[in-house]
């Protein structure tokens, strides 16, 4: 393990600062007026580089840091501080044209051109990838049959809720990851839990597929990005604390000296990630290196981040180029040039006395950044925090050198909601993103269901009873303004660019009063940034479609209109010509019933895929053109 280190500032002082405060960059009191620009903050103290010599010296910040964190019950302290807001990766994308040797064909819907994502199926025109049940299934779009499978069932760790996998695809290799969401990344080294069960499987797929090789982290699967040949995959681990179980024993005051007295006896390695890999009948083990920590100005000890880097050109995953930040994260945002990991953390007050109560503070939402431009290991950059929680990876973009960042504060419930939303404009000072503008009092008592932002335009929608749709102009990053808002029933939780000054919601209609009505598709003309208007709707009552909380399951065709969305356990086919929605018919998989996860277009041949099978479609006429049952 490399002794050297080179750490984010802090120790003992930063914990004391997560408790108490922040070192973050501050602003001037925010305006509660829609579309009031603030005043650029300053930062109160910037993060300072300092070199350790030792891994000893990077475990006394470690502990220090960890033991201010843990109280009675270990890192709760009665409030669940340093634990992100989930949220499922969000994506859109178009199409693409290949290589002359493929059809034209879809791709993954994607937030950000250039930044690929998992999904749970690929296709690069010549062939379609999936994982089903632990097998992984290649199908010829041509021949219209499956031309390979290898069975990864006993490589696969069971995850928490349900088994399933996602893929991602350059050239003649697949990179299986286990479901981001609870499937635990374990080495084969813990003799406590399963031997065998890497997180990652890299998949030749030239002539029969076959497995190359494997890795795992003792951690959660996060997200991932790809970038050309480079994957990479964040991962989150805790630290491997013994605290006691038993809560009735004692007294708060020494259940929180038991715990502290475990993070003091602890050595370094509870903290640095372990992992593991394969390749053929080789067997590798390691550990997260001392060289390899960042340490943000604020942290707790409680949580570290992981970005792992694969070169899929390769015959073998290696050891993943490591670099781990102390930081919690649940959302990843990237661009083909950088990486966000961005996590919701409610500072906590200390008590007053050894029996006070930890009072919650303000919700604040910390970015890590990391340099991703060239292949490899990326550079962590700069780390920074806004007001409020986000809803997942599209209220994070990247433009011009400045990062928006659009959140919620406040509660929505019960009588009298607090709650109201901004957009943030930061860049990088250093090693902190600074705030240089914001736009405040978005939707007072409401909360984000959607964002979108395209180029100096950013689109914000806002919901508790009806649905404002902010058109805001961050052109200029230091005074982004509200230049238009449209008020309808419902809300939409994607938003899509279309063609010629168009966009498209997807969401639920809701009566006056804010009860939902079933799905909704608004057609909106943002032309005009002062005057959004909706141009038309279509509307199904008491459905719901998977796409508001995975948007990989959305399909857009700009060049024929074509829409697939899945609506139940169903697709429907709409056709978006200028200002009107039209529907084209349903794709359903009967045979199983099992609901249709994803739709994509190779050639001129729609394919939808399930647990069941695969089914091939006139996307013209929705008539049905083959079906390929999974056996």
């Amino acid at each position: 393990m490399t002794r050297g280190a080179h750490i984010f500032a802090i120790g003992a002082l930063a914990a004391l600062t997560l408790l108490g405060g922040s070192t973050f960059p501050t602003a001037s009191p925010e305006s509660s007026t829609p579309g009031q620009p603030m005043t650029p903050g300053q930062p109160t103290a910037a993060p300072l580089l300092v070199s350790y010599d030792s891994c000893a010296e990077a475990l006394a910040g470690l502990r220090a840091a960890t033991g201010a964190s843990v109280g009675p019950w270990g890192f709760d302290n009665g409030w669940r501080t340093g634990v992100p807001l989930g949220g499922v990766p969000q994506a859109a994308a178009g199409a693409r044209m290949a290589p002359e040797s493929a059809p034209e064909h879809s791709t993954t819907n994607v937030h950000e051109a250039g930044a690929d994502e998992p999904d749970l199926v690929k296709t690069d025109g010549r062939r379609i990838v999936t994982v089903t049940r632990g097998v992984l299934r290649v199908v010829d779009p041509a021949a219209r049959r499956e031309t390979g499978r290898v069975d990864l069932t006993r490589m696969l760790p069971k995850p928490r809720w349900g088994q399933q996998a996602t893929l991602l695809l350059h050239g003649d290799r697949a990179l299986v990851l286990s479901y981001t969401m609870g499937a635990e990344m374990q080495p084969a080294t813990r003799e406590a839990r399963p031997s065998g069960a890497p997180s990652l499987i890299l998949v030749d797929l030239a002539g029969t597929p076959r497995v190359l090789g494997t890795y795992g982290m003792d951690g959660v699967l996060v997200d991932a990005r790809q970038t050309g040949s480079t994957a990479r995959i964040v991962v989150r681990t805790r630290p491997e604390l013994a605290f006691s179980q038993d809560q009735r024993e004692g007294t708060d005051e020494t259940r929180t000296a038991a715990n502290r007295a475990v993070v003091a006896r602890a050595g370094v390695e509870a903290w640095l990630p372990e992992y593991e890999w394969t390749a053929g009948a080789e067997r590798h083990v390691g550990r997260v290196g001392c060289d390899r920590l960042s340490q943000p100005p604020v942290w707790s000890g409680t949580s570290m981040l992981t970005v792992l880097s694969f070169d899929l050109t390769g015959d073998r995953l290696g050891d993943g180029d490591p670099v781990s930040v102390a930081a919690d994260a649940s959302i990843v945002y990237g661009t083909g040039t950088g990486l966000w990991l961005a996590g919701d953390r409610r500072v906590v007050a200390r008590p007053d006395s050894p029996r006070g109560r930890w009072r919650p503070g303000p919700q604040v939402t910390e970015i890590h950044q990391f340099d991703t431009g060239s292949p490899g290991r990326p550079r962590y950059v700069a780390a920074g925090t806004v007001p409020g929680t986000l809803i997942n990876q599209y209220a994070l973009s990247q433009w011009q050198g400045h990062l928006r960042v659009a959140t919620t504060t406040g509660d929505t419930w019960g009588a009298g909601p607090t709650s109201e939303s901004a957009v943030y404009v930061l860049r990088p000072d250093g090693n902190t993103l600074v705030r240089t503008g914001a736009v405040t009092g978005l939707g007072p008592g409401e909360r984000i269901f959607s964002v979108r932002f395209l180029g100096g335009t950013g689109y914000v929608v806002t919901f508790r009873q009806t649905d404002p749709l902010y058109a805001i102009d961050l052109t200029d990053p230091a005074a982004p303004r509200v230049t238009g808002e449209l008020k309808i029933t419902g809300y939409s939780a994607y938003l899509h660019p279309l063609p010629d000054g168009r966009l498209l919601g997807v969401g639920q209609e809701a009566d006056r009063r804010g009860r939902t009505q079933g799905l909704q598709v608004s057609l909106f003309d943002v032309r005009d940034p002062a005057r959004p208007t909706r141009l038309d709707q279509w509307h199904v009552p008491k459905a719901y479609s998977a796409l508001e909380h995975d948007t990989h399951a959305f399909l857009h065709h700009p060049q024929t209109g074509l829409v697939a969305l899945p609506v139940g356990d169903d697709v429907r086919l709409l056709r978006v010509s200028g200002a009107a929605i039209g529907e084209v018919g349903t794709v359903s998989h009967t045979g199983r019933a099992a609901p249709v996860l994803r739709s994509l277009l190779v050639g001129d041949v729609l394919w939808t895929v399930s647990d069941a099978g695969l089914r091939a479609t006139d996307p013209a006429t929705a008539r049905s053109l083959d079906w390929l049952p999974v056996t």
